[in-house]
């Protein structure tokens, strides 16, 4: 159902550049029609260095009610912000911002839970585990600190930060270290051998073109991969995994399993407890057709798995 625009419609926006693979926009605006919320969610592309002032002018408007962040925005957008969560100043990032009643900006962060949720629903494991995270921009930051700041005995036990850009990776595990028992470190290769859960939170995948984000031979023979890239599922990384038995899965339930978190951070709570009951529509509406079949069941922790093609859909 599309959205119907008036003058009295609430406006979100997402932040991006590029902002072609996000796929909010087909989960929430949906959803605000079914539930009969007056409002839409619309991509827009901001180029890095525009990013603060675009943040800025963008409230200015009354309409304009909050806003989402995705890459490359969730890191650098901390300098507009006058309040955040405590994960999100943990991880130095949020993928969300709204708007107080005294007009200044709070920013929030929900990546890092819906990754955890993700993998719980995937019956992944991840307490005590040993865990390399491809990529430290800010999703990569927020699904770090999430797993390493969990409570008692659910937190991994090494997170391993990956970054090619000189001492991006070192400087979100250092950060995180300091607030986590967690073993947090930046690794000096992408090599994957010797980790349980590998995670690319990098852009590599975007493009068919980009080369894969690791050596996907050196995985264990127990190891599971998430690739949280929202394009071109399954990306290439996800079926050499899957072609070796591993247990890998697109980064689609990461998104699913954090809607509840955006609608109750903007206030649609009714909104927000219907998805966190029944999240069966937003799979069918997000999954591309070549992975229709695996919206309604977890994926068991023991192979075989399918080696799904390579989708040519246009997500």
């Amino acid at each position: 159902m599309a959205p119907f625009v008036t003058g009295s419609t609430d406006v979100y926006l997402i932040l991006g550049d590029p902002v072609a693979q996000v796929l909010a926009p087909q989960t929430f605006n949906p959803l605000f029609a079914s539930m009969g919320i007056d409002a839409i969610l619309v991509p827009v592309q901001v180029r890095p260095e525009h990013l603060l002032a675009f943040v800025k002018t963008a409230f200015l408007a009354p309409n304009i009610k909050g806003l989402w962040l995705t890459i490359p925005h969730k890191t650098p957008v901390m300098a507009a912000l006058d309040h955040c969560s405590a994960l999100g100043r943990m991880a130095g990032a949020v993928n969300a911002i709204r708007r107080r009643a005294d007009g200044t900006l709070e920013g929030g962060l929900f990546d890092g839970e819906g990754f955890v949720a993700a993998l719980d629903y995937f019956n992944i494991a991840y307490a005590n585990q040993r865990v390399l995270i491809l990529g430290a921009g800010g999703a990569a930051a927020a699904i770090g600190a999430s797993l390493a700041l969990t409570r008692g005995a659910g937190a991994a036990a090494e997170v391993a930060f990956f970054d090619p850009a000189p001492g991006k990776a070192a400087a979100v595990a250092t950060r995180m270290a300091a607030a986590s028992s967690t073993f947090v470190h930046a690794a000096g290769t992408n090599d994957p051998a010797g980790f349980d859960l590998v995670v690319n939170a990098s852009p590599l995948g975007l493009n068919l073109s980009d080369p894969l984000p690791c050596d996907v031979t050196r995985l264990e023979p127990h190891a599971a991969l998430i690739d949280i890239v929202m394009k071109n599922q399954p990306t290439p990384v996800v079926r050499a995994a899957r072609a070796r038995g591993l247990n890998a899965q697109p980064g689609f339930e990461m998104l699913i399993q954090q809607t509840h978190l955006y609608l109750d951070f903007f206030g649609f709570a009714e909104a927000a407890h219907s998805v966190r009951s029944d999240a069966s529509s937003l799979r069918a509406q997000i999954y591309p057709e070549v992975l229709q079949g695996e919206i309604h069941r977890p994926v068991p922790l023991s192979p075989p798995f399918v080696n799904v093609p390579l989708a040519s859909h246009k997500l």
